[in-house]
């Protein structure tokens, strides 16, 4: 039909022009995944969250980073081993909202961690006001919900506690549904991930500042992880949507964010069968979608996908701003798909002229460059102690089986090699030392020579002068230049 040939046909120009292929979105993972280990360390986890995280790199996307403490363990019951390096908190539902908890402490040796507490009656509660305000700095200084921002509002870190014990509140989930999505080893692996808790409370609670919300972060990563590309472009359309059209106009702006986005899509794609998700179906699969979108709003009720009795909208779109919003839903339902073409993204669709195959050429260089781009936007310099990363690094490069994770691996380390420059030589240690140190960061310093071959040279020229060796960093710079002229020559 003419709806499934242009559903094909968006379905090709996201690809190609916003998206990427599903070959790239997975390159896309892994770097996330790959630079998360190597920012990971005995203290705390990194984890890649939002779009960014699930491998859209959509324009205007933030950087959102959840940083999981691992010296503090939340736990439901008190029926576990306790380290004495860990603070343990107790989960406490009874007196909040589903969705949020408190976190009464239950053992610490560390005096912060205390410090945080506000004791009610007898007990000591964790307060996410006060971690938030400890946990701020001069590069992340504003407060931005369970978030601190950095000073150019382009990155994100939520400071979390992690329980390794799947949350009882969310137990319903792993049995509700007998569809084909998720599946069952989808759902043994998030729930062997537990979950997470983010320093924020019910706006308007009388123990705001004490309550936590409860975070499935990770398995809702997991869950975009199984989608097909069909649904994973879907849900793109519908962020794209939301984005650059319902807010723009400044009355709904704040009334809808991605995150009711990313549940609609998830209570769908339960209920729907996994068949429908292919290109010629993403005209109606997005319309299903948009569609439920207004039903939520028109009834005031989002449930929340692993505990639906916490009502995403609750307190939040009621009286004339939800009059609004359902208006501005209903104007654009009646155009029906064509409302996408409100976004300047995609107002230069033309099914005719992308109802065809690409190049595989073409495709394999807009991938490349999409790649760089996203290497760019991520950043590359990883500010931990390179020599401990590098041994993470070659760890990972001789275990790993995947040849293209392995790929990731050796790609950091080079990276890694590159900034042995910053790494100072102290030359007040003794004689032995003094040699180990030297002959290990003049290893560090060829291994970056493969990296990029003149600034690698350079830089151990730059060693080379440090250590007051001058005729050996002459030697250097001047085979550097050489190598200069030659890849300027009009004959290489």
């Amino acid at each position: 039909t003419d709806e499934q040939n242009t559903s094909v046909a968006l379905y090709n120009y996201m690809c190609q022009n916003i998206v990427g292929s599903e070959e790239h979105v997975k390159t896309i993972r892994i770097m996330n995944n790959v630079r998360d280990n190597l920012q990971s360390d005995n203290r705390c986890t990194l984890i890649t969250s939002g779009s960014v995280g699930e491998g859209l790199k959509l324009r205007g996307s933030d950087l959102d980073l959840m940083k999981v403490i691992k010296y503090t363990k939340v736990c439901e019951d008190t029926n576990v081993y306790f380290e004495k390096t860990t603070t343990y908190f107790i989960v406490e539902t009874e007196d909040t909202q589903p969705g949020y908890t408190l976190l009464r402490l239950v053992y610490t040796n560390n005096q912060q961690n205390l410090n945080d507490c506000e004791k009610v009656e007898n007990d000591y509660y964790y307060s996410s006001f006060s971690v938030k305000q400890q946990c701020a700095s001069l590069n992340f200084p504003t407060v931005h919900g369970p978030c601190l921002t950095n000073k150019s509002e382009s990155c994100d870190i939520a400071f979390s506690l992690h329980s390794k014990y799947w949350i009882k509140t969310a137990n319903k989930w792993i049995t509700r549904s007998n569809n084909s999505w998720p599946g069952s080893d989808v759902k043994q692996s998030i729930v062997a991930h537990g979950v997470l808790f983010v320093p924020i409370g019910v706006k308007g609670s009388t123990k705001e500042e004490l309550e936590w919300r409860i975070s499935f972060s990770v398995g809702e990563k997991l869950l975009i992880y199984t989608f097909t590309h069909t649904q994973l472009i879907c849900y793109a359309l519908m962020k794209i949507l939301l984005k650059d059209v319902i807010a723009l106009d400044l009355d709904c702006k704040e009334l809808l964010c991605s995150y009711f986005i990313k549940t609609v899509m998830f209570w769908i794609s339960e209920e729907e069968a996994l068949c429908i998700w292919k290109p010629k179906n993403l005209m109606s699969c997005f319309m299903r979608c948009f569609r439920r979108l207004l039903y939520c709003v028109e009834y005031n009720v989002c449930p929340h996908y692993f505990i639906p009795e916490n009502n995403l909208f609750e307190n939040k779109i009621k009286g004339n701003a939800q009059a609004i919003l359902l208006n501005k839903l209903n104007f654009l339902n009646s155009y029906g798909w064509k409302c996408l073409l409100l976004s300047d993204q995609i107002s230069n669709f033309d099914a005719f002229a992308y109802d065809v195959t690409e190049d595989p050429s073409d495709t394999h260089v807009r991938s490349v460059k999409a790649v760089f781009q996203s290497i760019i936007f991520l950043g590359d310099h990883i500010p931990w102690t390179s020599t401990m990363i590098l041994e993470k690094v070659i760890h990972k490069i001789f275990s790993m089986k995947s040849s293209k994770i392995k790929h990731m691996y050796i790609y950091y380390m080079s990276k890694l090699n590159k900034y042995g420059q910053f790494v100072s030589f102290d030359d007040k240690t003794c004689n032995k030392s003094r040699y180990t140190q030297y002959n290990t960061y003049l290893r560090t310093l060829l291994l970056s020579t493969n990296h990029d071959a003149v600034s690698g040279w350079v830089v151990l020229a730059s060693f080379f002068y440090k250590t007051k060796q001058y005729c050996k960093a002459l030697h250097i710079l001047h085979y550097s230049l050489l190598n200069v002229r030659r890849r300027n020559s009009p004959f290489q």
